[in-house]
């Protein structure tokens, strides 16, 4: 595509010759002639100066550089739309049913949907239109599923699940295996009963190897347009609101509930029965052990705030010196390191 052609497609403003020829995306670091890449952080803009790539996309402010630029509101943004352009989707199946995959009585299967090799679907299943069962995935009974699905290989959804719209569960997800729930009793642990059902709202997305556990009772909720990364595990009854993102091995412990935009970074983890609200961001290996307000960061195990927990981990390297410090110091005035000084 000329340069030109992606300034309108993407809504830019052009900068420089718009005849340029771009034949693909690329980082920075890895240009190669003819492809666009993007600065979005000023502190790489100095890689342009070596860079091979034929143009660059820029933030609308910024100053002019040698290559051919389009210029955004939101260069990042701008970028991924640049990708959409030079690699669209790709379905890769066509639609129908593989004979060595094995459908349910009385299941309804929407036009467009395509059922892979050794898949199993059960009895009493709605799929919508235009579905994608890659192989080896396994629909339990009386499971809804709306339009767009997506099932990667390995995936397993139990029975009675709820699925909506324009969901992609990657290779190993499991919905709706029992929850965690035990009654510790003198001869031994009693199982809880888990009767409850998951539900995946419209346009989840669930990486691969996570698994959501079905409520004892009710609902575990995924909202919409949540994104979950692999290795995530989503306790019992837990409920995730709208637009939240967990990263890598976040763990929820049962009946935790999540607002809305919640972000948690990898390996966070939350203990049960407790909130965290609208907007608060988590950091990588938080452990939470209460509820989190709205539009707070919290970092930490314990978690605590996350001004405080950078001003405590700044101060880590300094502890050894304070100590013989503080050593030196009750030497001059006689006090015993053992012994308590005067209050």
């Amino acid at each position: 595509m000329q340069l030109a052609d992606i300034a309108r497609a993407l809504g830019c403003e052009l900068r420089g010759d718009g005849a340029v020829e771009i034949v693909d995306v690329a980082a920075i670091d890895d240009a190669r002639p003819a492809t666009l890449t993007f600065v979005a952080d000023p502190r790489h803009a100095s890689k342009l100066a070596t860079s091979r790539a034929a143009a660059v996309i820029l933030p609308r402010d910024a100053p002019p550089v040698r290559l051919a630029a389009l210029l955004a509101p939101h260069p990042y943004l701008a970028f991924i739309g640049a990708i959409e352009l030079f690699h669209p989707p790709v379905r890769g199946t066509a639609p129908g049913v593989h004979p060595a995959a094995v459908i349910g009585d009385g299941t309804t299967l929407g036009p467009g949907t395509s059922i892979g090799p050794h898949a199993v679907v059960g009895r009493n299943v709605t799929i919508g239109r235009d579905a994608v069962l890659h192989p080896n995935v396994t629909i339990y009974d009386r499971v809804r599923i709306g339009d767009g699905f997506t099932a990667h290989a390995g995936v397993v959804v139990r029975e009675g699940v709820e699925i909506g719209d324009r969901v992609t569960l990657h290779a190993g997800v499991v919905l709706g295996s029992d929850g965690f729930g035990y009654l510790p009793l003198p001869d031994g642990n009693r199982k809880i009963p888990h009767i409850g059902t998951v539900v995946i709202e419209d346009d989840v997305e669930i990486g691969a190897n996570a698994t959501i556990d079905r409520a004892a009772l009710g609902a575990t909720v995924v909202g919409r347009g949540s994104k979950l990364d692999n290795l995530v595990m989503v306790g019992h009854g837990c409920r995730i609101g709208p637009g939240c993102l967990l990263a890598g091995q976040v763990g929820l412990g049962g009946s935790t509930v999540l607002g809305a935009r919640v972000m948690m970074g990898g390996q966070a983890g939350a203990a049960g029965h407790l909130t965290i609200g609208d907007g608060a961001q988590i950091a990588a290996q938080t452990g939470i052990h209460r509820a989190i307000p709205a539009r707070a960061q919290y970092s930490g195990s314990p978690a605590i705030e996350g001004g405080v927990w950078r001003r405590v981990t700044a101060a880590f390297p300094r502890l050894p010196e304070l100590f013989r410090r503080v050593r030196r110091l009750e030497q001059r005035v006689g006090v015993s390191p053992d012994e308590p000084g005067d209050e």
